[in-house]
């Protein structure tokens, strides 16, 4: 089974257990209202103030969001920009953010693949943004490639803004590290249902297993050198070092007014 198809299985999984819960963990008893309003909290913490000092103004601007889930944050987006592209790589996630958010008709809901943006137009996004996303994906190739993807779809000029995890220092012991290298072992087989049974056993939440939850860590400057070779401009980094680092930016525009 390929690495994407598992990823799919393992977020549709999620979103039919607890979507919200999935989407942004820190509680177990979302409602609609809570888990929006967290949403609009993020992005006035975490978005406006980066926006307001590279001179971002959304008014009539097009973005997209890259790992929408159920539209957390993308109803924060649709109510400040033209249009938003949310994409997901899990139909069910989707899904939940359609039933949520029916009114929204500024959304175009977007199944993706788990790889890249293939199906998202060359210079097609004044925006791309992501959060809580990157940090789950298996490999740091997929990671790399995604970045190139956020600076391919930008228009020259363009900017993005995406979090990513950095920690490269082991957060639990020893014990727990061989636990769950032996889950991700059977995961990476595709043997999901008895990595699933096997984290269950050492009392670790079975739809956390595998690599599509504790994805890959990116070092600072890698991701720096990602940025960087796919024709981005960076502005600025935070919290390197840590699972909520950040990175923003723009694309670079050549002395003929286009991209690089």
């Amino acid at each position: 089974m390929r690495i994407a198809d598992v990823m799919r299985r393992d977020w549709d999984d999620r979103a039919q257990r607890n979507a919200l819960f999935y989407i942004e963990d820190s509680r177990n008893d979302w409602n609609a209202d809570s888990f929006f309003q967290s949403g609009e909290d993020d992005y006035c913490t975490l978005v406006a103030p980066v926006l307001e000092q590279i001179g971002f103004d959304p008014a009539d601007k097009s973005m997209l969001e890259l790992g929408c889930g159920a539209g957390r944050m993308s109803r924060s987006f649709a109510n400040r920009f033209r249009s938003v592209v949310a994409v997901d790589i899990s139909l069910e996630m989707l899904k939940r953010g359609q039933q949520l958010l029916p009114d929204a008709s500024n959304i175009v809901w977007l199944q993706g693949n788990g790889l890249d943006l293939a199906n998202v137009p060359d210079e097609s996004a004044d925006l791309v943004f992501s959060y809580l996303v990157l940090q789950h994906l298996p490999t740091e190739q997929v990671v790399s490639r995604y970045v190139s993807e956020i600076v391919r779809v930008l228009r020259p000029g363009g900017a993005f803004l995406f979090q990513f995890n950095s920690l490269t220092a082991p957060t639990m012991n020893l014990k727990g590290r061989i636990a769950w290298s032996v889950v991700d072992i059977f995961w990476s087989l595709g043997f999901i249902r008895f990595s699933r049974r096997m984290a269950g056993a050492f009392g670790f939440d079975p739809l956390t297993a595998g690599r599509a939850w504790r994805g890959a860590t990116v070092a600072g400057g890698e991701m720096c050198a990602f940025v960087q070779t796919a024709g981005g401009t960076l502005l600025g980094t935070k919290n390197d070092g840590t699972s909520a680092a950040w990175c923003y930016g723009t694309k670079i525009i050549s002395a003929h007014g286009t991209s690089s």
